[in-house]
């Protein structure tokens, strides 16, 4: 009689354990990934390799490599900008190649002789540094984007950031007129556009604006554009309206 209920028992008690073990197996587990910028080193900057980035007598150009989990994602340039405890911002610098087609070394003709063949023709190419857009780095997913800022121009726009905002003077798509321009992050349009004179592509000064200014309470953006009166905007503060990731990558044994 002992046996017998014994044996009932056992039963159970293994039905349970079958249904803990893959539970117990496939539970989720996220994975930590490290992102941090290198330190900085010089290359040679100037406007003949980044005509509308360089500055008049620029020559050099102190350049980060942003490396996420031991591998270098991109290269940036500039001070970085945290816009929340996870997440950060920092510009992006683009290594180009300026190889004419009748230098010979460019990379629009075939490769021959197989890898060693075109390391020999990246190493005779000529390769220059340019100023691109804005990167958004999330510390926690190690995710990377690139931003698409309203009317951002590489060589005009000089972004001073605060909280989830941009401050900028910005070209339009014609290139014939330069705003005001203050972009929050996730948001689908400018917090703030607002022109201030026209622009012509061809003649302007150098810098277009100086720093833009900000100002907590009230909250407030100073624009200075070179050769006009500054000009001051009052903005509706608001909630950030970036949303970072809640979950990362989950990876699950096999049941």
């Amino acid at each position: 009689m002992r046996t017998e209920r014994l044996i009932p028992l056992l039963a159970v008690v293994a039905a349970i354990a079958g249904l803990a073990s893959p539970v117990a197996i496939c539970a989720p587990t996220h994975k930590t990934h490290t992102v941090a910028l290198s330190a900085a080193k010089k290359v040679p900057y100037s406007k003949v390799g980044d005509p509308a980035g360089a500055a008049t007598g620029e020559d050099t150009l102190r350049i980060r490599a942003l490396v996420v989990d031991g591998q270098i994602k991109e290269w940036t340039t500039g001070d970085a900008h945290d816009v929340t405890d996870r997440s950060f911002v920092v510009r992006r610098v683009i290594k180009i190649n300026d190889s004419l087609p009748s230098d010979g070394s460019g990379l629009g003709g075939s490769v021959s002789g197989g890898s060693a063949g075109a390391k020999s023709v990246l190493a005779a190419s000529h390769w220059v540094w340019q100023r691109g857009p804005w990167l958004l780095i999330d510390r926690v997913s190690g995710h990377v984007a690139a931003l698409k800022l309203p009317d951002y121009d590489p060589g005009v726009s000089q972004v001073v950031w605060f909280r989830d905002y941009g401050a900028y003077c910005g070209v339009t798509a014609t290139g014939k007129s330069l705003y005001a321009v203050v972009a929050q992050l996730a948001a689908r349009k400018p917090a703030l556009s607002k022109k201030l004179s026209a622009f012509a592509p061809e003649n302007h000064s150098d810098p277009v604006c100086g720093a833009t200014e900000w100002q907590r309470e009230p909250l407030k953006v100073t624009f200075h554009p070179t050769g006009l009166e500054s000009v001051a905007f009052d903005l509706a503060p608001g909630s950030a309206v970036l949303v970072e990731d809640s979950a990362d990558e989950e990876v699950t044994g096999e049941k």
